[in-house]
């Protein structure tokens, strides 16, 4: 495994941030950065061998210390949406910030994504391994406890990104993390509707006007958001309303051998294959991405021209007790582990 660092920028503080670069004997290669956590980079061979981006990101600090639509962050405490920002333990209520219409969105706008984190290379001898951490103080954005988080990205010759998720907390509160990378496996030369999707997943969390579940678990079968056979993200996309942005329910939860998601894309031949620990997957396909942002060769990053599989709780879990639980108590130990394989298909 080919491994380097480097200086990615400054903070407006003066803090440096790091960029560490993986090569794989497969020809995957991947960046990450210590601000945020973020996934900057990935170049995946197509089934000819060529190398291309994957992912959508910048290649400065300067793109992720600006607005963007968390291009490859560490979301918490909390990913994706709590009904208006609000939540009870034992009988107290905790207000969060409202960032997206009247909700709390991803840990709100000074969340993990925000943070700088400490950070350790380990060489492996099939890889490496980047370990992140970061202790997030009591109340920070609203949330009780001190939440001492650890997060590894391992980075292995067989052409896997692998993620584990670990946290601790000094009080009850409310955890839930991911990884928020966007992916185009036609390296961003069409939009992500030919991709071919399938997800383990037995049913979805419908959601009302506001993105908020409504409390159910609807079988996905006959809709537009059944994908328990491949077929193209874009083939019941009018149907879904404005596009994708639905919590599937996993057939397997916490398991780490069988897919909870597989694409494929005809035109390169490329594959992503997701397993994770997580009880849900929650499927975007960019639709609020306009083309203003522009990242990795220029790309104008449009409408559609993304997809992301962010493996996790389900959303508004805290006020959803019928839900699995995202609470974390004093004692308990928060762990979970995503893993994301790259290959191509002849």
């Amino acid at each position: 495994m080919e491994t380097s660092v480097k200086q990615f920028g400054t903070l407006p503080d003066g803090r440096v941030a790091y960029l560490y670069q993986f090569k794989t004997k497969n020809g995957m290669e991947v960046c990450i950065t210590n601000y945020g956590g973020a996934i900057t980079s990935v170049k995946a061979p197509d089934s000819n061998g060529v190398v291309q981006e994957v992912t959508a990101g910048f290649p400065t600090l300067e793109g992720y210390l600006g607005n963007h639509p968390h291009f490859g962050v560490l979301v918490g405490r909390y990913a994706n949406r709590i009904a208006k920002g609000s939540f009870t333990i034992d009988g107290n209520t905790f207000a969060l910030p409202i960032n997206n219409g009247p909700n709390h969105l991803h840990g709100g706008d000074n969340g993990f994504h925000r943070k700088l984190w400490e950070h350790n290379l380990k060489e492996l001898p099939d890889g490496a391994a980047l370990e992140l951490s970061c202790v997030s103080p009591h109340m920070d954005q609203g949330y009780p406890g001190e939440l001492t988080v650890r997060v590894t990205y391992t980075i292995l010759q067989s052409n896997e990104i692998r993620i584990e998720y670990y946290a601790v907390t000094s009080a009850t509160t409310h955890v839930n993390l991911t990884s928020h990378v966007y992916f185009n496996l036609n390296g961003f030369t069409d939009d992500v509707m030919r991709h071919m999707l399938s997800i383990n997943a037995y049913g979805y969390t419908p959601v009302d006007a506001n993105q908020i579940p409504t409390g159910e678990i609807c079988s996905a079968e006959g809709t537009p958001y059944g994908f328990a056979i491949p077929k193209a993200i874009g083939s019941d996309f009018d149907l879904a309303g404005p596009g994708y942005d639905h919590n599937f329910v996993l057939n397997q939860p916490r398991c780490l051998s069988t897919p909870a998601a597989t694409v494929y894309e005809p035109a390169s031949g490329r594959t992503l294959t997701v397993y994770t620990t997580q009880p849900g997957i929650q499927l975007y396909t960019g639709n609020s991405l306009d083309g203003s942002v522009a990242g990795h060769n220029g790309v104008a990053y449009a409408k559609n021209s993304a997809f992301c599989l962010e493996t996790q709780h389900f959303p508004d879990t805290p006020n959803k007790p019928q839900f699995p639980s995202t609470l974390l108590r004093v004692g308990e130990e928060y762990s979970h582990f995503t893993r994301f394989i790259f290959g191509v298909k002849a």
